[in-house]
This record gives structure tokens, C-alpha cells and sequence, in this order.
């Protein structure tokens, strides 16, 4: 007996109008389309924000969950006013880019790939500063892993590659319960409450624009359910080889968490005790900085991967 084909998966678009106003937000939409799944005819559409000198090495500035591009707003101020090309790309079903709209459509290989047909086969991005938090790690540092050669130097600001190995902290824990069990998940509240000085209303409602209602935010409530909390989650294996690769990679790598955010604290212990490319550098703690460290402290963190950029140059 043939099993049945696999339901098309739906997808959803937020209206650009609500993407007008944006505080401290001037840069251009720009976009790429990946295939839904490996080899389809059919196409999602991807955002990145694209700003500095066209064809420099770029800073790439991945963000995690729930947020989008927006959140790195003023740590690409910060560097494009030093001179350095920032890529920030949306994860699919964040931001601008398409939404999956089935909890089950998301998973945590399909995240890894669709950012890596979206910036190397698209965008083609080479001698990558990677900069990446909350997901924007556990998704970039599966690209680091994979594509090494791609990537000259690493910052990893609150964020992970879990295995399932270790026991994860009882706010994440509470975290999954919330994102799976909630009625609705207002987005920019859920920012809010992540970020150690509490941002002004237009910006609570910035996080807000991607997710018209409840039906747009199938990511949202899927990403944390993926995190593997379990030696034999799916995802673990791949990340077990991808902490082999890293544990092999020698180029630059700086940690650079917050003080103040509960689902991450310590996390960069086994960069330092396993990546050889953290030893030398200047890691650093940036205090007064929330889970959302890039809303708390932006324009510092712009700053600390700039003057990274410069000590590891060649």
C-alpha cells in the first residue's frame, strides 16, 4: 500500500504595510527565493537587510525567535558607520519572509536550510563575520560547522548548540510550555519581557508587525519545541557533528553574552573550554543587557564586533 502524498504546505505573507514607520529602521527590503523543499518548483520568499559597501565582507547578523531583522537595528548603524557591510537575514516565518503556516511545516533541518540556500546559493556570502543570538546561533553555527571555509571570524551573544546532552534551564523549559500552550503569543510583549530596559511602545509594536494575527506565528510556537532537550531528539545528531567541526576550528571566535538573561547564562563556558579559536580573544560581558541584548545594548555590541574585525584582521 502507497502512503498518501504529503499535504502542500501553506504558506503566508505579511502585507508590507505593516512594515511602514518602522522606528530607527531606514534600510531597503530585500529578498531571495528558496525552494520550500529541497529540489520543489515552489518558491519561498526570503527578507535580508543589506546595508554598507556593496561587495565587502560581510557581517552576517542572524536573530532568533521570536524576533526578526529589526532587532539588529542599531548594531548595523553602529557598524555600516564603521565602514563594514551587514547582512541580516530573516528567518522563514519571522519578519518579512514567508511564514510556513502549519506548526508541523517547521522543523529544525528545514531552518538550516533555508538560510543556507538563501546565503550561499543566493546571496553567495563569503569571508563571513558571523554574528548570531538565540536561534540565529543554533541555526548560523550549523552553517559555520558545515561550510567552514565560508567564514573568517565568529561572535556568539546568548545562544547555543544544544545536543540534548545537558539539562536545559527551567526558564526554557517554561518557555516551551508558554509557546506550546498559549491561546496567543503577542509577540512584541514576549520581547518586551526579555530585554532588561523596557522598550518604548512603537518598538514593542515593531516586533509586532510581522504577525497580523495568531495564524502568522506557526514559527514562533515551533522553534522552541525544536531545541533538542533530548539525546535522541532529531536534531541532535547533526549538531554532535557540528560541535566536531567547531571543536576543530581555529579561526577567531569571540563570546560576547549578556549579564542578565536567564535561558542563557553560562552558555559560554563550552565555547571557551571547546572552540580552539576562543583562546587569545577578548571575550567579553556586556552588562545592563537582557535576553534581547541587541535591543538593551545595540549599539555596544555594533561596536565590540567592530573592534573584533580590526584586532583579527588577517
Amino acid at each position: 500500500m502507497t502512503s498518501a502524498p504529503a499535504a502542500p504546505i501553506e504558506v503566508l505573507r505579511t502585507p508590507d504595510d505593516r512594515f511602514t514607520s518602522l522606528p530607527d529602521h531606514p534600510f531597503a527590503p530585500r529578498y531571495v527565493h528558496v525552494p520550500v523543499l529541497p529540489g520543489s518548483d515552489r518558491l519561498l520568499r526570503v527578507h535580508h537587510v543589506d546595508e554598507g559597501p556593496p561587495g565587502a565582507a560581510p557581517v552576517l547578523l542572524m536573530h532568533g525567535e521570536p524576533t526578526w531583522s529589526f532587532l539588529y537595528r542599531h548594531v548595523i548603524a553602529t557598524l555600516v558607520g564603521a565602514g563594514h557591510r551587514c547582512v541580516a537575514p530573516d528567518l522563514v516565518g519571522f519578519g518579512r519572509s514567508d511564514k510556513p503556516a502549519s506548526i508541523a511545516d517547521h522543523s529544525y533541518a528545514r531552518h538550516v536550510e533555508w538560510m543556507r540556500a538563501a546565503l550561499f546559493d543566493e546571496l553567495d556570502l563569503r569571508d563571513i563575520t558571523f554574528v548570531g543570538q538565540d536561534w540565529g546561533g543554533l541555526i548560523g553555527l550549523r552553517l559555520v560547522a558545515e561550510h567552514p571555509e565560508r567564514f573568517v571570524r565568529v561572535v556568539v551573544a546568548n545562544t547555543g548548540l544544544p545536543t540534548g546532552d545537558r539539562p536545559v534551564t527551567e526558564a526554557f523549559l517554561a518557555w516551551q510550555r508558554h509557546a506550546r500552550e498559549a491561546p496567543s503569543l503577542p509577540v512584541g510583549r514576549l520581547v518586551a519581557g526579555g530585554c532588561a530596559t523596557p522598550p518604548a511602545p512603537e518598538v514593542v509594536d515593531a516586533y509586532d508587525a510581522p504577525f497580523p494575527d495568531d495564524t502568522f506565528t506557526a514559527g514562533v510556537r515551533a522553534l522552541p519545541a525544536l531545541v533538542p532537550t533530548s539525546p535522541d531528539d532529531p536534531a541532535a545528531a547533526d549538531n554532535r557533528a557540528a560541535w566536531a567541526s567547531l571543536r576543530r576550528f581555529e579561526r577567531p571566535f569571540l563570546c560576547a553574552f549578556s549579564d542578565g538573561d536567564p535561558i542563557t547564562r553560562g552558555g559560554e563556558k563550552v565555547f571557551l573550554r571547546d572552540v580552539p579559536g576562543t583562546a587569545g580573544q577578548e571575550h567579553a560581558t556586556i552588562t545592563g543587557g537582557g535576553h534581547f541584548l541587541q535591543e538593551d545594548r545595540g549599539a555596544e555590541l555594533g561596536e565590540l564586533v567592530a573592534r573584533f574585525i580590526e584586532r583579527t584582521r588577517g
